[in-house]
């Protein structure tokens, strides 16, 4: 199937931020023309991001001050994504949380009780505010035998100086210090974040196409039967292809290659 065929077929576009719609504060080029031809042809969008540390009402105002006016509505986080799975299996649980305070006020949101005494759930995060006692805490409640969820698995965080250690990194250095891994991880590729998904859009996982720059994460997808377009603007270079079980089903530079791509398209 040539790439025509490969997205004409696309009902919703999925689109990562970090490292394929912006690198920290800087907008990437084709992000805005992307957004306006699938506006303007009436195509199903969501930002679906693996960050955990930022509000679907942060990345809004975030994305508008780059000259992008998205609603948040169209913003999709494993934050919000582990508070949907936690409200299925954990109702009226009381939570132990490593995130930001935006990542606690989005279980706040949904209704939890948060606790730093005799939690039920202990729950990590993309915690950019990150102390020694938050983790001395995490791994207590770990070897204790809590319920032990992650918001999502990313290893690095790309940013327009290079990478920060993400979640990816602490779940490393909880699982050297305990023997124990998360028992269910949410974000990207996990299946919890792709239930809340189809929910969300009602569309058969077919019709869906990600938009991302890790190969682990966002293309990972591709598992599920999402059709998936591996950007090299972010984290992955085309080296690294070579030695990854996940194969995109198209590559292209950036957002803007994507744009030019689908417009061809549009205009058939």
């Amino acid at each position: 199937m040539n790439q025509t065929d490969i997205l004409r077929k696309i009902r919703c576009f999925l689109m990562d931020m970090d490292g394929t719609i912006y690198l920290g504060n800087r907008r990437l080029p084709g992000a805005r023309e992307w957004i306006s031809l699938l506006e303007d042809h009436h195509i199903s969008y969501y930002f679906l991001t693996n960050n955990s540390s930022r509000s679907r009402v942060e990345y809004a105002q975030k994305l508008n001050q780059m000259g992008l006016s998205i609603p948040e509505e169209r913003i999709f986080t494993s934050g919000e994504a582990t508070a949907i799975y936690l409200s299925k299996h954990y109702s009226g649980a009381s939570l132990y949380v490593v995130g930001t305070p935006a990542l606690m006020n989005e279980f706040i949101r949904h209704g939890f009780s948060l606790t730093k005494s005799e939690p039920d759930v202990a729950v990590l995060g993309f915690d950019t505010t990150l102390t020694y006692e938050k983790l001395h805490k995490l791994c207590d409640l770990v070897v204790e035998g809590k319920p032990y969820i992650a918001t999502h698995p990313d290893i690095n965080c790309p940013t327009e100086d290079g990478f920060k250690p993400d979640i990816g990194a602490m779940i490393e250095l909880v699982a050297a210090s305990t023997g124990r891994r998360p028992d269910v991880i949410v974000g990207k590729p996990h299946q919890p974040i792709v239930d809340a998904l189809a929910e969300k859009t009602g569309l058969p996982l077919e019709a869906h196409c990600m938009i991302g720059d890790r190969l682990y994460t966002d293309i990972a997808l591709g598992r599920w039967g999402i059709i998936t377009v591996l950007v090299l603007s972010g984290e992955t270079k085309i080296a690294d292809m070579a030695g990854s079980e996940y194969k995109p089903d198209l590559t292209v530079q950036d957002i803007a290659e994507m744009a030019e791509l689908y417009q061809k398209i549009v205009r058939q």
